[in-house]
């Protein structure tokens, strides 16, 4: 009976120090998620992947990392990725950021919750999953999620803040030290489940600097450009891995020419501080975005004047990587709203379609436009997360299948037709 109990204790010891290895460094079993993917990088107007031309077709979740936080709400974040596969989508645009707000991440100046983080760091191993790779914007011009007014009132309480507008998020030494120390906890965040630190990830697309960013004022745009090139370079000197893009939505600024401040929706988007070119040309940024909302911009036109508005706003910025800027361009936000007059479901694809033609047939030739991302995703039971642009795809069967197409597109034209024509049960089978 002693030499019984011996081996015992003996089990239960192993089984006691298993037990404390696998709590001290987290499900071991993630840890074994093949890393297959290669960094996205960019030669002239093209994003490239092992030699390889990659285009983008892909979509917006911006709560993917909210969802993540909590275990009852995880499931959407897997199930969106697993529709994004589906349709062979290769992008998805999301937020890195939630500052001083309901889960946020930085729950305080360089305080920041792990949990939360470990959300992102769940986002980023399903995506990986997925072959799905993400395009992470990192703060909100806007206070939706904290954004730069939270970081300004962190600043104004601290009494370190030289004034309380909204833009001194740009021109405020303070603030941008703040911002720099939040930049550099992202980028050299190792993710729990993967043990691979952000920057050396290659499921990351890139670091996008601010969503939708505006100086309004300093019309000249000056503020807003040395804060681009000063935030550009801070990323680069930490991660050398990922290609980085700024945000815009797309207006150009007043060193722009007539001709090209004429493709403005008005004259107010000429005097917002930012700049499509002047901004984007910055060694720093390796490709420029812009967004279209041809119903916000354009909200008394018809279908047919929005639609062309479209094709001379998307081909105007195209025109701008291939002659100079030398950069790929990506639509990063593109939608229609069904609040529009007399909304119909048809008229959305019509309008998606035309968008991604624009981009297959740049793709095709090897031009500067490098695909377009949808605004936005959402699946069942995601009322909140809502707008009036939020499409559930299995109940838009027409949008599903027109995505799924520009995929299989795209997909040729990486491959090439050998690839075409040895295909078989992928997400291009039918089509």
């Amino acid at each position: 009976m002693v030499g019984g109990n011996g081996v015992l204790y003996a089990v239960l010891g192993l089984a006691s120090c298993v037990a404390f290895i696998f709590m001290s460094f987290g499900d071991l079993g993630f840890h074994s998620v093949e890393q297959n993917m290669s960094f996205v990088e960019r030669t002239g107007t093209q994003f490239m992947v092992d030699g390889k031309p990659f285009f983008v077709n892909g979509w917006n979740s911006y709560w993917l990392m909210d969802h993540a936080v909590d275990q009852s709400t995880r499931s959407k974040v897997r199930e969106i990725f697993q529709i994004g596969s589906k349709m062979g989508l290769t992008v998805c645009r999301a937020w890195a950021f939630n500052d001083g707000t309901y889960n946020a991440l930085q729950v305080s100046l360089g305080h920041f919750d792990e949990q939360v983080f470990q959300g992102l760091d769940y986002v980023i191993m399903e995506a990986q999953k997925h072959k799905i790779r993400l395009l992470f914007s990192l703060v909100n011009n806007l206070e939706a999620y904290g954004g730069k007014p939270q970081y300004v009132k962190w600043a104004w309480e601290e009494g370190l803040s030289l004034t309380s507008s909204e833009d001194s998020f740009f021109f405020d030494p303070a603030i941008r030290s703040y911002f720099k120390t939040y930049l550099k906890t992202i980028l050299t965040r190792k993710n729990h489940l993967t043990g691979i630190e952000y920057r050396d990830d290659p499921t990351i697309f890139g670091w996008e600097l601010m969503n939708e960013p505006r100086c309004s004022s300093d019309p000249s745009g000056d503020t807003l450009q040395e804060w681009i090139e000063e935030m550009g370079g801070y990323i680069k000197s930490i991660d050398k891995n990922h290609l980085v893009t700024i945000g815009l939505e797309g207006f150009y600024g007043s060193k722009s020419p007539p001709e090209k401040l004429s493709v403005n929706p008005s004259e107010y988007y000429g005097v917002i501080g930012t700049d499509f070119i002047r901004n984007s040309n910055a060694s720093v940024i390796d490709f420029a975005s812009a967004h279209v909302y041809p119903d916000q911009w354009l909200d008394r036109a018809d279908l047919d004047e929005q639609m062309k508005y479209i094709f001379k706003w998307v081909k105007s910025h195209i025109e701008d990587g291939e002659t100079v800027l030398k950069k790929p361009v990506l639509l990063s936000e593109f939608g229609f709203s069904i609040n529009n007059k007399n909304f119909d479901h048809s008229h959305r694809d019509t309008l998606y379609k035309s968008v991604f033609d624009i981009m297959y047939k740049s793709a095709r030739k090897q031009g500067a436009g490098a695909g377009a991302l949808v605004w936005q995703l959402l699946v069942d039971g995601m009322d909140q997360y809502g707008d009036d642009y939020g499409i559930i795809p299995k109940k838009s069967s027409s949008l599903f299948n027109l995505m799924k197409r520009q995929s299989c597109r795209l997909l040729v034209l990486h491959h090439g037709k050998d690839w075409e024509k040895k295909r078989s049960g992928d997400v291009c089978r039918n089509n």
